[in-house]
């Protein structure tokens, strides 16, 4: 049984469990308020009684995620997820909460440390700026399904009764209306681009909805745009790997796993490669189909990238990529990113990243094919269809309207549903009719009246 005892301002349950070696402990759990003590004690005494209570553990949370990480986590995440969830881990987790004991995290710990992340400024990573000064709801989430997905795992392994991090308390992530370009932006864009990387780059973003790891990770192998192909309307890109920058440590961790081919360094010394890899999701392997007048420039572009491999001779490194620097080797992001950058600023164009193009794409086409959801996310990759219902929810509503029409033309127009009829247009005297088709009709008759016109206002003035 557990006992409540009052320490100045605080209240602590104390009860008595038998360790792993079978040897007797006494334990107490301190709260700030009788109610929090009350409601411990019944918890601890219920488990007791069914046989479920778990006895204390002295292992903290930095030492359980990274017993997690090794178990779990190499069995389960793919690369690019071991690294976004150890930064996660590294950055957010264990500095704050890392040195609590695991069966201290209660729920009302974690509402506390949710509190605290938003005034957490946010961890510069590879020297790059972060896009906000404190933690977005959006990576505040993300650490909520790392750590609900570790505390599921230490239920599992008996190291606590019961997940502080249910479901129901998952931070509610707000997505942003995307910033975007426009078609006519991005037809400005495209003609004012010469740089042919960023070019090929653009079009296969906005025509494919691609991410830019996907289409700097493109090789020919994949890419069906044939005589054949473009007379069936069937052109088309297969995605089934990506062009990402890892660390040699998180690869040998994941003993290599989801990894295609590696790039070699130019450098010595350096802590990271090129990879390519297999995508993070199964939706993210697609067929993805071109539009003809994309098919012929990726045809042109392949035409000119083989009279550079000619002038380069044995010293272009030839990866079969789609997107690669003038001797071959792979493009990386950020040289896409900032001839993009550089493009913007020459074309006084709005500011957006890169990856915005993809949103344009996906805008453009639930607008073309009249928010077919299935087909977009089919072209996107999208893992969740609610990131497309969420973010693009304005789009939807739009051509949501047409329901309502499509219901009036084919339930409502033929039937009198208590004598409602919409009202009679007013209709123009025969007379007024016949003046207005003759205006209509003589340009000429037009141009004289308006001369009447003005000059009575003259003489009126």
């Amino acid at each position: 049984m557990a006992t409540i005892i009052k320490r100045k301002k605080k209240y602590s349950v104390v009860y008595y469990y038998e360790d792993e070696k079978g040897e007797k402990k006494q334990k107490w759990e301190t709260y700030n308020t009788p109610a929090e003590a009350k409601k411990r004690k019944v918890e601890i005494e219920s488990e007791q009684i069914n046989g479920t209570f778990i006895p204390p553990k002295d292992i903290i949370v930095k030492d359980f995620l990274y017993d997690f990480i090794k178990i779990y986590g190499s069995a389960h995440w793919a690369l690019s997820t071991y690294e976004s969830n150890c930064a996660l881990i590294a950055n957010y987790i264990n500095p704050i909460i890392g040195d609590l004991p695991i069966q201290s995290i209660t729920p009302k710990v974690v509402d506390e440390y949710y509190q605290t992340l938003k005034k957490t400024k946010s961890v510069v990573k590879r020297n790059m700026k972060p896009r906000s000064e404190y933690v977005t709801s959006g990576v505040i989430n993300s650490i909520h399904k790392v750590l609900r997905c570790a505390f599921d795992q230490a239920v599992k392994w008996e190291m606590i009764s019961r997940n502080p991090f249910p479901m129901p308390n998952r931070p509610k992530t707000n997505y942003k209306k995307r910033e975007i370009w426009d078609a006519e932006m991005i037809r400005t864009a495209l003609d004012g681009c010469k740089e042919p990387k960023l070019y090929i780059a653009m079009n296969l973003a906005f025509a494919c909805s691609l991410r830019l790891g996907e289409i700097i990770g493109l090789q020919r192998d994949n890419v069906h745009i044939s005589d054949a192909d473009i007379a069936a309307d069937d052109a088309h890109v297969i995605i089934m790997q990506e062009l990402s920058r890892v660390s040699k440590d998180a690869r040998q961790f994941m003993d290599e796993k989801d990894i295609i081919q590696v790039f070699p360094s130019m450098m010595n010394g350096t802590s990271t490669n090129l990879i390519l890899k297999t995508p993070k999701t199964e939706s993210s392997v697609r067929k993805v189909w071109l539009p003809k007048t994309v098919a012929y420039i990726l045809r042109k572009w392949k035409k000119e990238q083989e009279e550079v491999k000619s002038f380069f001779g044995d010293e272009y490194y030839d990866y079969n990529l789609v997107v690669a620097l003038p001797n071959g080797r792979p493009c990386e992001s950020r040289v896409i990113e900032k001839e993009f950058n550089k493009l913007k600023e020459k074309l006084n164009l709005p500011n957006v990243v890169f990856h915005s193009l993809r949103h344009s794409s996906t805008t453009y086409k639930l607008k073309l094919n009249k928010g077919d959801i299935k087909a977009t996310q089919g072209d996107t990759g999208h893992a969740q269809i609610d990131m497309i219902t969420d973010v693009y929810a304005h789009i939807l509503d739009e051509d949501r309207k047409v329901n309502a029409q499509r219901f009036e033309e084919a339930f409502y127009a033929n039937c009198d549903l208590r004598k409602i009829t919409p009202p009679e247009e007013e209709k123009l005297a025969p007379e007024v009719t016949n003046i207005v088709q003759l205006l209509q009709d003589s340009p000429e008759l037009t141009s004289m009246l308006s001369n009447l016109i003005a000059q009575a206002g003259t003489k009126a003035n």
